[in-house]
C-alpha cells in the first residue's frame, strides 16, 4: 500500500509537469476556430484522456507498438498554427481528417523510420536534447513571471512565490533522500499553490464551474473530411513531432541504461501513430513526447514504467471527470514556474551528458553542436526570423527545436556519414584496383 503511494505521488507529479503543455493547445485552437464554452470544454477533456491513453501504448512493450520507456505523451504545439489554419480555410473537419491521415502514415512508414537509428548518433541526440531543454527554458521564465501577457508580468510577488518554490525543490532534493526527493516538485507546488492562494493569487471558479463526468464522443465535430493540402500539412507535422520523439527516446533510454534497437524506435513510432490516428477519431490532437517529463525521471531517481503506467491512469480518469482536471488548473503560473526551472534546465543537463560521450577533439563533431545548439536557441529567442517564408515550410523553422534537430541530422550527414561512405567506396576500389 505505502509503494502504491509513493507511485501515485511521482506518477501526479507527472501529470503536473505535462498538464499545463497539454490544455494550453486545446484553449488556444478551440479559441481561435471559435468553440463555443461547451465545445471547449469537450476539448480539453478529450484531449487528457487521449493524453492518458496515448501515454499507455507508448509506455507498453510488445511485438507491434510500445518503446517500454517512462515517457509520457501530450499533444504537440508544432500542429497549434498548422490546425487553426487548416480549421479557418477548411473547416474543424478537415483537420480531424488530416489527423487521421497522419497517424495511418507514421503507422504504416514507422519500420522505414525504425531504420533510420544510424543517423542520430551521440552528436546529433545529445545537441537535440540539449536544444529541447533550452527551448523550453523561455516557458518556465514567462511562467516564473506570472504568465505570457499578464498584467502583472514580473512582479515583485510573482518573483517571490517562483524563487520560493525553486529553493524549496532545490533543499528538498540536498536534503532528503527516497521518496521526499522523488517527489520534491509536487511538495513544491502544493506549498507553493497553498502560499498563493494567502496571497489571493488562486482563481477557484474552474473548480466551481466544472462538471462532474464527462463522456467522450468518437467525431463529436462531425464525419472528418480529407483534403490534400491539410493532409500533406499534418504529415509534415507528425514527421516533425518523429524527430523530437527521437530525441527524448535516446534521452530516457541513457537514463534507464538501455542501448534502444531498431525494433523498439519502430514500436515507439507505431505507438505514436496509433495515438496520432486515435486523436483523429476522437477529435483530440497529434500526440508526441513530452520531454519535460524527462528532467522529472532524472529529477526523481524513478525510472519504473509503472509510474507512468498510474499517469496515463490518472489522465484518463481526468478526462472522464472535469472537477478532478480543474483542482490542477488551480496552480498559479509562477508556482509552475518555479517548479519549471530544474525540470527543464535538469534535460539541458541530460543533453550536455550526453554529449560527453562525442569526441569533442573532432573539429566536425564540434560544428554540428554549434550550428544545430546556435539555430536551436536562434529560432527560440527571434520566433519571426522565418515569417517570410510558406506557411508550409514554417512547419519546420518556426519551432526551435525543430530547427536544431534538422540542423544537426543534415551537418551529421555532410559532414560525418557521407565522407565515411565516399572513403569506405575509394578505399574499395583501390583494392579492387590492386588486386
Amino acid at each position: 500500500m505505502k509503494n502504491m503511494m509513493k507511485m501515485g505521488s511521482i506518477g501526479f507529479q507527472h501529470v503536473l509537469a505535462m498538464y499545463a503543455g497539454a490544455v494550453v493547445v486545446p484553449l488556444i485552437v478551440g479559441g481561435q476556430l471559435g468553440l463555443s464554452d461547451q465545445e471547449l470544454t469537450y476539448l480539453v477533456s478529450i484531449d487528457l484522456l487521449m493524453c492518458g491513453i496515448a501515454t499507455i501504448l507508448q509506455v507498453m512493450s510488445n511485438r507491434f507498438f510500445g518503446i517500454g520507456l517512462p515517457v509520457v505523451l501530450g499533444c504537440t504545439f508544432t500542429a497549434v498554427a498548422p490546425m487553426i489554419s487548416i480549421g479557418s480555410d477548411f473547416g474543424i473537419s478537415a483537420v480531424y481528417g488530416a489527423i487521421i491521415a497522419a497517424g495511418l502514415f507514421v503507422l504504416i512508414g514507422a519500420p522505414i523510420f525504425g531504420r533510420l537509428v544510424r543517423f542520430f548518433p551521440p552528436v546529433v541526440t545529445g545537441s537535440v536534447v540539449t536544444i529541447i531543454g533550452i527551448t523550453l527554458i523561455p516557458v518556465a521564465m514567462d511562467n516564473m513571471a506570472g504568465g505570457a501577457g499578464s498584467e502583472n508580468y514580473g512582479a515583485a510577488s510573482n518573483l517571490l512565490l517562483a524563487f520560493g518554490v525553486l529553493i524549496l525543490i532545490v533543499f528538498l532534493q540536498k536534503a532528503f533522500k527516497g521518496f521526499i526527493r522523488a517527489v520534491s516538485i509536487l511538495i513544491g507546488l502544493v506549498v507553493g499553490t497553498v502560499v498563493a492562494a494567502f496571497m489571493g493569487k488562486v482563481d477557484f471558479s474552474p473548480l466551481t464551474n466544472s462538471d462532474w463526468f464527462h463522456m467522450p464522443q468518437p467525431f463529436y465535430f462531425g464525419t472528418p473530411t480529407f483534403e490534400v493540402a491539410p493532409v500533406i500539412t499534418m504529415i509534415l507535422v507528425a514527421m516533425v513531432s518523429i524527430v523530437e520523439s527521437t530525441g527524448v527516446y535516446f534521452a530516457l533510454s541513457d537514463i534507464c541504461d538501455r542501448d534502444l534497437s531498431q525494433k523498439e524506435l519502430t514500436n515507439g513510432y507505431r505507438a505514436e501513430g496509433l495515438a496520432i490516428f486515435f486523436g483523429g477519431f476522437m477529435n483530440a490532437f497529434p500526440y508526441t513526447t513530452y520531454s519535460q517529463n524527462v528532467g522529472l525521471v532524472q529529477l526523481s531517481g524513478v525510472r519504473s514504467r509503472n509510474v507512468i503506467f498510474l499517469a496515463g491512469a490518472m489522465l484518463i480518469t481526468i478526462g472522464l471527470v472535469p472537477k478532478i482536471g480543474a483542482i490542477t488548473t488551480l496552480i498559479p503560473a509562477p508556482v509552475l514556474g518555479g517548479a519549471m526551472v530544474p525540470m527543464f534546465g535538469m534535460v539541458v543537463a541530460y543533453g550536455i551528458k550526453m554529449l560527453g560521450n562525442v569526441d569533442l577533439k573532432e573539429q566536425e563533431n564540434l560544428l554540428i553542436i554549434a550550428c544545430s545548439v546556435g539555430m536551436g536557441l536562434g529560432v527560440t529567442v527571434a520566433p519571426d526570423l522565418f515569417a517570410q517564408l510558406p506557411k508550409q515550410v514554417q512547419i519546420l523553422t518556426d519551432n526551435g527545436i525543430v530547427a536544431g534537430s534538422i540542423t544537426a541530422i543534415l551537418l551529421n550527414l555532410f559532414m560525418n556519414i557521407l565522407p565515411q561512405k565516399f572513403q569506405k567506396q575509394h578505399t574499395s576500389s583501390s583494392q579492387s584496383i590492386a588486386s
